[in-house]
């Protein structure tokens, strides 16, 4: 059922402005927390080409924790423990694990691109929810100019 925006009070029209602007916060946080997931399948994904036999047994730093590193050496570049979700890990080949972050990235991708035009819509929506408020706005300062002058 469709509304017009003109038929609708300015009250009601607060109201709806006030419930679009939650709905484009929603999804605008969707949108950015999908990407910093995404970005994160995409760093795994390219963290997978340092695995070869040139690296094993070389030095690096392993995380334990986002901020605390403790040295450590390459022993396997054949396998990687892949987190799925949940707590769970899988151990896999870097050859199957490439396909499986690759799976993961298309999916995000397309919840992004499901998001996108509905945050565009709601957008659109608000604006012309704005027009309708400022012209309403302006029928009332109007009204009380033209009441005014009459009682003068």
């Amino acid at each position: 059922m469709a509304v017009n925006l003109a038929d609708l009070s300015l009250p009601q029209l607060e109201g709806l402005k006030t419930q679009l602007d939650t709905e484009i916060e929603f999804f605008t946080s969707s949108i950015g927390q999908l990407k910093v997931v995404q970005t994160k399948f995409v760093e795994a994904k390219e963290s997978l080409n340092v695995l070869n036999k040139n690296n094993q047994g070389k030095e690096l730093l392993v995380p334990l924790t986002s901020s605390m590193y403790v040295p450590g050496t390459l022993d396997d570049v054949d396998h990687v423990l892949v987190d799925v979700g949940t707590g769970y890990y899988i151990e896999m080949s870097v050859d199957d694990s490439k396909p499986f972050f690759k799976r993961r990235i298309d999916f995000i991708t397309k919840q992004m691109e499901k998001i996108q035009p509905v945050l565009q819509e709601k957008h659109a929506v608000s604006q012309a929810v704005i027009e309708v408020m400022n012209v309403k706005i302006q029928q009332l300062q109007q009204g009380q100019q033209s009441a005014a002058k009459k009682s003068s």
